[in-house]
C-alpha cells in the first residue's frame, strides 16, 4: 500500500486525479464507485436460519439419538406399531434445534439495532461546491471538509489543518486527541499513532478544522485491515459445549456397549432376536438423556433473556456459561474501566493543592479559586448544551470540555460567563506556543487577558503571582513550589494546565502575541484525568474475591494506566506493568512463562492484545476480553468470551464479540459472570436430575433382562418419561436462585470434567434408587395381574418418583423440607403440569391404550404413591449423614 504520509500533497492530487479547489465531478464519482465499491466494511457473510438450524445437529449425542430414531422407526414398522417412537425422538431434536437457531437469530437482530453510531453523511467538495453526501458514497480522491465534531469517514491525507485535533482512541487506544499537521513525514515506517498528517476512519475531530483527500475507503482503510484480520481468527469452543460433547460420547458408547450385552444375554436365554432387538433399542433410548440437549439449550436461552435485562446481549447461547468459567478478564482502559471523559480532579491555587470533591463540591469559593475557574471557562472553545433528557452534552476538545464541566460543577456556565464577559479577541492554541489566549471584557472600561497552556509555556510569559489576593513578583521560591506541585500532579497521571491573566484598563490595540502574552499574573494549576468508573472499583473487587484475575490492556501511556489500575485495584503489590515496546522484545515462550506477573499492559497495538490473550490461554485459562475500539476486535475474537461496548463500541468490535454490553459498564461483565455461574450450577442440577432417571431406567432394564423377568418398560414409556415428564421440572430448575457464596468461590477449571466425583456418586445412588422403586412396583404388578399391570405400575412409579425427587435437587446439603417451594415458583408449576400429563396417560382410555397400559385399582395406586415418596426420605438421610457430596467438588 502507498505510504501517503510520506508523499507531497501535489503528488497525491496527481496520483488520484483530483483537484484541490474543485474536487471530483459527479460523473467521476460514479466511475470510482464502480471501481472501488462503497465505503463500508465487508460484513462477514451471515448464517441463514437454516444453517443455524442444521448447526445444532453436530454433537455426538444428537447423532446417536438420530440413529436411535431410525432404528425405532424400523422396529416400529416390523412390529406393526407404526413410527410414533421415531417421531417423538425426532420431534424433541427438532424443537432443540429450533430453539438454538431462534436464539442466535434473535441476538443478531438485537445487535442490528445498535448500529446507529456512525455519522451517515460527510461534507465533501465536488464540482467546486461543498455538499453533504452519505459516507458510503465517498471514493478515493474526494476532498473532505472537517470541522469540530466531524466523524472521519475514510482514511484521509490532510491537506489543511487549522489547530486540528482528532480523537483516535477507537483505533489506537490513545485517550488524548492527536494534534494534526500537513507536513510530509519523510520516513518509510511510521507507527499508526504517529502519522500526524493522516486522519483515519472512525476518528472524531475534537478541535479546529481542516481538509483532507480520501486515500482509502472500505476494507482498504486501517479499520478495514483490522476487520479483515478478524476473518483469520479461529473461533474458540466454549467449556459447556466441550463438556456436553464429552458427556454425549461417553453416554453414546455406554449405550452401544449395554445394548450389545443385553442383546447377547437375551438371545442366549432363548428370547426372539426381534424381541431382544426391541429391548436393546429401549436401553439405548434409556441410556441417553434425550431431554438434555433441549433442556440445556432452553436453560441457556432463559439465561440470555435474563442477561438482556441486565444490559448484556449474548450472541451465542454457550457464551453465558463460558462467562461463569472465566478466570481472566482482559479489559481495555479507555471507556471501559474509565468514563472516557476527561475530568478536573485537582486544583493548585494559593500554593495549595486541593482534590475536587465532585460528590459534594464547596458551596463558596474564595476570590482566587473563582478567578482560576473563570479563566478556565472563558479561555476555551468547547461548547455545552442541554440535551433532551435534561443532561449536558459537550462538543470540542476533551481537555476543554473538562474545564467546562468543572465550571458547571460550581455553577459557572460558559454561555452565561461569555454573556457577562464577551470575548473581544483571541490567539488560538498552536503546537509551538502550547498556549491559548482570549481577551474578554471585564467591565465597561476594563478587559482581562486569560491564558491557559503547559506550565513551562505559561510561566515563560508570567512575572507575577496572585497568592490570597496579593499580587507580587514571581520569585524562585514560588517557581520551586509551582514546579513541585506540577511534578506531583503529573506523577499521579494527571494532565496539568496552567492558568494566568492580566487586567487592562481598555481593549488592547495590538493583538500581536508578543504584546498580549507578556507580564502575566500566574493564577494556578488544574489537573485532570479520565477517571475510573465508580462501579468498576466494586466490580474489580468482586473479581478478586471470585478468583478472577483482572488485567488492563490499553494503548494509553504507562503512567496513566498504572494510576487508574492502582485506583481500581487491578495493580497490586508485586504486580508488574509492561509497554508494547517491551512486549515486542519478549519471545512467545518468555511471554507465556511470565504472563501471570503482568497486570497492566500500556501502549500496545492490536497484535499485542492477541498475543496476551493467547499467552493466558496457553495456561488453560478461560479468558474474557472487554473493549470498545476497532483495535480490540482481534483480541475479542480470539478470547473465549469477547464483550464489546454497545454505546461507544464500533461495529467491528460488536461483530467480533460474543456479548455486547448495552450500558458500556465494566460492572455488567461481572454480573454476567455471576449469571453464568448460576446457570452452570442449575444446568448441573438438570443433568443430575435427568441422568438419575437414565441410570434408574438402565438399572431397571438391566436387572430384568439379566434375570429374564420380561420388559418392564416399552420404548414409548421411556421416551415419555425422558422427554415429557422429566423435561419440564428439569427446565424449571434453571430458575433456582444463585447460592449465597456464588461469587466467593474459585472459577471452575475449563479442563475439569463435567461429571465430578460428587456428581457421579449422586447420579449413581439416586439412579439406583429411582430404578429400584419401579422395579418393586413392576414385580408387584407382574405377580398380581401380569405383564401389562406390571408395566403400568412401573411406568407410574417412575414418573411420580421423579417428580418428588426433583425437590431434592435444590441443594446438596440442605434438606428439601427446609427449602421453601416458593423460592422457585416455576418448578411448582412444572411439577403440577407433568403430574397432570401423567394422569392423562394413566386415566384417559384412548391415551392409555396407545401407551399399552391397563387400569390400576385403589390398592395398586396406594402402592405407587408410597413408593413415589421414598426419594425424599432416602436423599434427606444422605444429607443428614453428610454423604450427599464429596470434598472434591468446588461448589456447595
Amino acid at each position: 500500500m502507498t505510504n501517503y504520509f510520506a508523499k507531497e500533497i501535489k503528488d497525491i492530487l496527481t496520483d488520484l486525479k483530483t483537484n484541490d479547489s474543485a474536487g471530483l465531478s459527479q460523473d467521476e464519482v460514479k466511475n470510482r464507485l464502480r471501481e472501488y465499491g462503497y465505503n463500508k466494511l465487508d460484513a462477514k457473510s451471515k448464517k441463514t436460519f437454516l444453517q443455524m438450524f442444521f448447526a445444532q445437529f453436530k454433537s455426538f449425542m444428537i447423532i446417536i439419538l438420530l440413529i436411535a430414531a431410525l432404528i425405532s422407526g424400523v422396529v416400529g414398522i416390523m412390529e406393526g406399531e407404526g413410527l410414533l417412537d421415531a417421531f417423538v425422538i425426532l420431534g424433541i431434536l427438532i424443537l432443540n434445534a429450533l430453539v438454538g437457531a431462534y436464539q442466535e437469530r434473535k441476538a443478531e437482530s438485537s445487535l442490528e439495532a445498535l448500529k446507529n453510531m456512525a455519522s451517515p453523511e460527510a461534507k465533501v467538495l465536488r464540482d467546486g461546491m461543498i455538499m453533504e453526501v452519505p459516507t458510503k458514497e465517498l471514493v478515493p480522491g474526494d476532498i473532505v471538509i472537517l470541522e469540530t465534531g466531524s466523524l472521519i469517514p475514510a482514511d484521509l491525507r490532510l491537506m489543511e489543518a487549522i489547530n486540528l485535533k482528532v480523537q483516535e482512541s477507537s483505533l489506537t487506544g490513545e485517550s488524548v486527541p492527536v494534534e494534526k499537521q500537513t507536513e510530509i513525514l519523510d520516513m518509510e515506517d511510521v507507527p499508526l499513532g504517529d502519522r500526524v498528517n493522516m486522519a483515519f476512519s472512525t476518528g472524531i475531530v475534537t478541535y479546529g478544522r481542516g481538509r483532507g483527500i480520501v486515500v482509502a475507503t472500505g476494507m482498504k482503510t486501517e479499520v478495514g485491515k483490522i476487520a479483515n484480520l478478524l476473518q483469520q481468527t479461529v473461533d474458540t469452543e466454549t467449556p459447556m459445549s466441550k463438556r456436553l460433547e464429552q458427556l454425549g460420547k461417553i453416554l453414546g458408547i455406554a449405550a452401544l456397549v449395554i445394548c450389545a450385552v443385553i442383546f447377547t444375554v437375551g438371545v442366549l436365554y432363548g428370547n426372539s432376536v426381534l424381541q431382544m432387538f426391541m429391548t436393546a433399542v429401549s436401553l439405548a433410548v434409556a441410556a441417553i438423556p434425550e431431554g438434555l440437549p433441549a433442556v440445556s439449550t432452553i436453560v441457556l436461552a432463559i439465561g440470555v433473556q435474563r442477561m438482556v435485562k441486565k444490559n448484556a446481549i449474548i450472541r451465542t447461547l454457550p457464551s453465558v456459561e463460558t462467562l461463569g468459567s472465566a478466570t481472566v478478564i482482559c479489559s481495555d482502559k479507555t471507556g471501559t474501566l474509565t468514563q472516557n471523559k476527561m475530568t478536573v480532579v485537582e486544583a493548585y491555587v494559593n500554593h495549595k493543592r486541593d482534590r475536587i470533591n465532585r460528590a459534594n463540591p464547596a458551596s463558596v469559593l474564595d476570590d482566587e479559586e473563582s478567578r482560576l475557574l473563570s479563566i478556565a471557562v472563558l479561555c476555551a472553545d468547547a461548547r455545552s448544551r442541554i440535551n433532551e433528557d435534561g443532561g449536558i452534552d459537550f462538543t470540542g476538545d476533551p481537555t476543554e470540555t473538562a474545564l467546562l464541566d468543572f465550571g458547571i460543577l460550581y455553577g459557572v456556565h460558559k454561555d452565561d460567563a461569555e454573556k457577562e464577559h464577551p470575548r473581544i479577541t483571541e490567539i488560538p492554541f498552536d503546537s509551538e506556543r502550547k498556549r491559548m489566549t482570549t481577551v474578554n471584557k471585564l467591565s465597561e472600561n476594563n478587559t482581562r487577558i486569560n491564558v491557559k497552556g503547559g506550565l513551562d509555556e505559561v510561566l515563560s510569559v508570567c512575572d507575577k503571582i496572585n497568592v490570597r489576593g496579593e499580587i507580587r513578583s514571581l520569585d524562585n521560591k514560588d517557581m520551586e513550589l509551582i514546579r513541585k506541585a506540577n511534578e506531583e500532579m503529573a506523577n499521579s497521571a494527571l494532565r496539568v494546565l496552567a492558568m494566568a491573566y492580566r487586567d487592562l484598563l481598555d481593549a488592547p490595540g495590538d493583538v500581536r502575541i508578543g504584546e498580549i502574552e507578556r507580564d502575566l499574573v500566574f493564577m494556578g494549576l488544574l489537573g485532570m484525568i479520565d477517571p475510573a468508573r465508580p462501579e468498576a472499583v466494586k466490580a474489580v473487587e468482586k473479581c478478586n474475591t471470585a478468583g478472577i484475575r483482572p488485567v488492563m490492556i490499553t494503548g494509553d501511556h504507562k503512567t496513566t494506566a498504572l494510576a487508574i489500575a492502582k485506583q481500581i485495584g487491578i495493580f497490586r503489590t508485586g504486580d508488574k506493568a509492561i509497554t508494547g515496546t517491551e512486549l515486542e522484545k519478549l519471545s512467545e515462550e518468555d511471554l507465556r512463562n511470565n504472563i501471570a506477573e503482568y497486570s497492566v499492559y500500556a501502549r500496545v497495538a492490536p497484535e499485542h492484545k492477541v498475543r496476551i490473550v493467547k499467552a493466558w490461554q496457553s495456561h488453560d485459562e478461560v479468558v474474557a476480553m472487554t473493549g470498545d475500539g476497532v483495535n480490540d476486535a482481534p483480541a475479542l475474537k480470539q478470547a473465549d468470551i469477547g464483550a464489546a461496548m454497545g454505546i461507544v463500541g464500533t461495529d467491528v468490535a460488536k461483530g467480533a464479540a460474543d456479548m455486547v454490553l448495552t450500558d458500556d459498564n465494566f460492572a455488567t461483565i461481572v454480573s454476567a459472570v455471576e449469571e453464568g455461574r448460576r446457570i452452570y450450577d442449575n444446568i448441573l442440577k438438570a443433568i443430575q436430575f435427568l441422568l438419575s432417571t437414565n441410570v434408574g431406567e438402565i438399572f431397571l432394564l438391566l436387572i430384568t433382562s439379566v434375570l429374564n423377568l420380561g420388559l418392564p418398560l416399552l420404548p414409548i414409556h421411556i421416551l415419555w418419561v425422558n422427554l415429557v415428564t422429566d423435561s419440564l421440572p428439569a427446565l424449571a430448575l434453571s430458575m433456582d436462585p444463585a447460592e449465597d457464596n456464588i461469587m466467593m468461590r474459585k472459577p471452575r477449571k475449563s479442563k475439569k470434567r463435567l461429571m465430578t466425583k460428587g456428581l457421579i456418586f449422586r447420579v449413581v445412588y439416586q439412579g439406583v434408587m429411582i430404578g429400584a422403586l419401579p422395579l418393586a412396583a413392576y414385580l408387584i404388578g407382574l405377580r398380581d395381574g401380569g405383564l401389562i399391570l406390571g408395566q403400568t405400575m412401573a411406568f407410574a412409579t417412575l414418573m411420580f418418583a421423579q417428580l418428588v425427587h426433583v425437590r431434592n435437587l435444590h441443594s446438596n446439603k440442605k434438606s428439601s423440607l427446609a427449602i421453601s417451594p416458593l423460592e422457585n415458583i416455576p418448578l411448582i408449576g412444572a411439577i403440577a403440569a407433568s403430574a397432570g400429563l401423567a394422569f392423562i396417560v394413566l386415566l384417559i382410555a384412548p391415551v392409555r391404550e396407545a401407551f399399552h397400559l391397563t387400569v390400576m385399582d385403589g390398592r395398586h395406586w396406594i402402592i405407587v404413591a408410597v413408593l413415589s415418596f421414598i426419594p425424599i426420605l432416602v436423599v434427606d438421610i444422605f444429607k443428614i449423614l453428610k454423604i450427599n457430596y464429596t470434598k472434591d467438588e468446588e461448589y456447595e
